[in-house]
């Protein structure tokens, strides 16, 4: 498995810069890749201070190989050192003697190292995109000049190489049905080339309380009972302006509703400055006295926080799925979802959850009450979205969906070289 960017660890810190669900998915797959059977390297890049590699299990090591220098770099500039990866990592792999039977990347930057890595030992190649430079780069809206676009995103370079590596590799995982879609009609990526399987949780961790626990919980973490929960990155895709402008609303179908934003983190300079132009906008709106701000939430507090939320909230732009709304919903939380993603086609709305435009403030705010107006609502929805998401989104079933596609390919590949010996 290859994920080149973020702080890919065995205990990640997770809110660091480009660390977050995607560093989820690639661990908690690698877990369950391990505990069925299979022996899994992650291998990503070393750097700062990080050590050579974190053992996590007999069948499962985190790999860190060196490139592009001792300091972070952000995933929009990885492709200038992914030459010095795969000639590095390939090095390596040659150095020790190891053998492997698949190449699984994520994300472009990896997928573009993993497809060059994939040819020069003749195994194949399976990449999951997690999200599309076509779809970011269409729905960034107009607040941004192109020249400035382009110069943060490097769009241009990203669509190229993902253009590459969905053409040369085995085979794409796509986490939803609307990616799919976009993969055939934006970068012609043939149908049977793609299989869809959704991003998993932690169904150990994610699980909903007893009422009675519920009200200590809440004392605990000062929630109260109509406080609407926001977990996710400073980031203008993640749409926490948009949750802002929709309070409102919600004030005005319940008084005393309060928004518990756990935005962000302490250490980056670019999410605090995110965080201060929320709190500029919180006092134009009027409702700086109903935020409680929490910029980080340790992770083994996680789900204690999701539980205890009145209502979850997901007001993304765009999101190619959202893993914290299947967490919330894990826990037994009300969640509302954006329109702008692949979870909505796969939720029953009013049953499992809800969703709404978040570009329309009136009536996303209007879904964020409907849960604290009526309790039967409240209800159904609790008890209807914990059981879809352990039953759809476990990751022991995901992971053996994905084992699945592996060993088509591996089959394949392994018939294949037979089959050239002859000549």
């Amino acid at each position: 498995m290859i994920s080149t960017h973020g702080y890919v660890a065995a205990d990640p810190e997770l809110g660091k810069p480009d660390t977050g669900g995607q560093v989820v998915y690639v661990l908690e797959l690698a877990n369950r890749f391990s505990r069925l059977g299979s022996t899994v390297d992650l291998v990503t890049r070393q750097f700062e201070d990080q050590p050579e590699e974190d053992v996590v299990n007999e069948n499962f090591k985190v790999v860190r190989i060196p490139f592009g220098g001792k300091k972070f770099i952000r995933k929009e500039d990885m492709h200038d050192h992914l030459s010095k990866f795969v000639t590095n990592f390939l090095a390596d792999a040659r150095t020790k003697g190891k053998q492997y039977d698949i190449v699984y990347s994520h994300y472009w930057d990896a997928g573009f190292a993993g497809q060059k890595i994939a040819e020069e030992l003749d195994i194949p190649h399976i990449h999951t995109p997690h999200s599309l430079g076509w779809w970011k780069k269409n729905n960034m809206g107009t607040s941004m000049k192109p020249e400035e676009m382009e110069k943060n995103y490097r769009f241009e370079e990203r669509i190229k190489k993902e253009f590459f590596v969905f053409q040369m590799c085995n085979h794409v995982i796509a986490t939803t049905e609307p990616q799919t879609e976009l993969l055939i009609d934006k970068y012609d990526v043939l149908e049977r080339r793609i299989s869809v399987v959704p991003p998993g949780m932690d169904e150990g961790r994610f699980s909903p309380v007893r009422f009675e626990d519920l009200k200590s919980l809440r004392k605990k973490y000062s929630f109260k009972d109509h406080d609407v929960l926001v977990v996710g990155r400073m980031a203008k895709n993640k749409g926490h302006d948009l949750l802002f402008e929709s309070f409102p609303t919600l004030k005005k179908l319940v008084p005393d509703a309060r928004l518990f934003a756990a935005i962000g983190s302490d250490d980056s300079e670019q999410d605090k400055k995110g965080v201060d132009e929320l709190k500029k906008l919180a006092a134009k709106l009027g409702i700086e006295e109903d935020v409680v701000w929490r910029p980080y939430i340790p992770d083994n507090e996680l789900a204690d926080h999701y539980r205890c939320g009145s209502v979850f909230s997901m007001s993304s732009r765009y999101e190619p799925f959202g893993m914290v709304a299947i967490e919330a919903m894990a826990c037994g939380t009300p969640s509302v979802v954006t329109v702008h993603g692949g979870l909505k086609d796969v939720i029953d709305f009013g049953s499992q959850a809800l969703f709404a435009d978040p570009n329309r403030p009136i009536e996303y705010g209007t879904m964020l009450a409907i849960p604290m107006l009526y309790e039967n609502v409240r209800k159904e929805i609790s008890i209807e979205g914990a059981r879809f998401a352990r039953r759809v989104f476990g990751w022991t079933g995901i992971a053996k969906r994905i084992l699945k596609i592996f060993e088509s390919h591996i089959q394949v590949t392994t018939m294949n070289i037979h089959k050239n010996s002859r000549f």
